[in-house]
């Protein structure tokens, strides 16, 4: 087959966080429509039950099953995309650590710093090192996720969140920051850098914090995955 006459390469997602809950919906909608994913997650077991129901819909994903934690885990994740595809048309950072909550003078401090370490940290991380891959790529983008759960309508911290609530804002007031800086450089230099906000959903975290709470009253993370990437197609074709 001449090379006019093959198939474009299918677009790349980077999800990190891609185990469960919205990670994992935003994986499977995106496998479904024709992209490539690399779904990165800690879990092993997790990451092959997904990579089977891609599979199942035609669907195709690497798996990269390493703690995010691991910063030459990650250097050898960026660096192996970088070799065999050269771009990400997509990141989208769903990996958090969200601690139980606990009055501010009684958080443990083994979830404390893993709250910091996979929530605020790894961002930081992560941002350098895939910002290049997403500039190699016509209108990359990268999709954080927002969760005004942590405040009351006054927009103040919840009493008993101040753990999740401090690694969560220090998380967006970095990624708020990338956003601001990659939209004044324009997008010939630098990505788009989105946020998006998901309504509560049925997922295990979210019964973590309110565990009285009917599943039938939330949102499906398939539903919410949907309606995110839908709302991004609409801001700027990324498929």
């Amino acid at each position: 087959m001449t090379a006019a006459a093959e198939s474009p390469a299918p677009p790349l997602a980077l999800i990190t966080g891609a185990s469960r809950g919205l990670g994992a919906a935003l994986a499977e909608t995106l496998a479904a429509h024709g992209w490539h994913v690399v779904a990165v997650a800690r879990t092993t077991g997790a990451l092959e039950e997904l990579d089977d129901r891609i599979r199942a819909k035609g669907g195709t994903a690497t798996l990269a099953p390493i703690d995010i934690t691991d910063d030459n885990a990650l250097r050898h994740l960026c660096r192996s995309i970088h070799d065999r595809w050269g771009r990400v048309d997509l990141w989208a950072h769903a990996a958090v650590h969200a601690p139980p909550l606990s009055p501010a003078g009684h958080v443990a401090i083994k979830d404390w710093d893993r709250a910091l370490a996979v929530t605020l940290r790894a961002t930081g991380v992560l941002i350098p090192m895939v910002e290049p891959l997403l500039r190699a790529a016509p209108g990359g983008t990268a999709l954080f996720f927002d969760d005004p759960a942590t405040r009351d309508e006054a927009g103040t911290t919840r009493k008993f969140w101040g753990a999740w609530g401090a690694a969560k804002s220090g998380q967006m007031a970095l990624v708020h920051a990338w956003r601001a800086e990659s939209a004044a450089l324009g997008p010939d230099r630098a990505p788009r850098v989105v946020v998006a906000t998901p309504a509560p959903m049925a997922t295990a975290t979210r019964a973590r914090f309110f565990p009285g709470e009917a599943p039938e009253t939330l949102a499906r993370p398939a539903d919410e995955a949907a309606r995110i990437l839908a709302a991004l197609e609409a801001q700027a074709a990324i498929g």
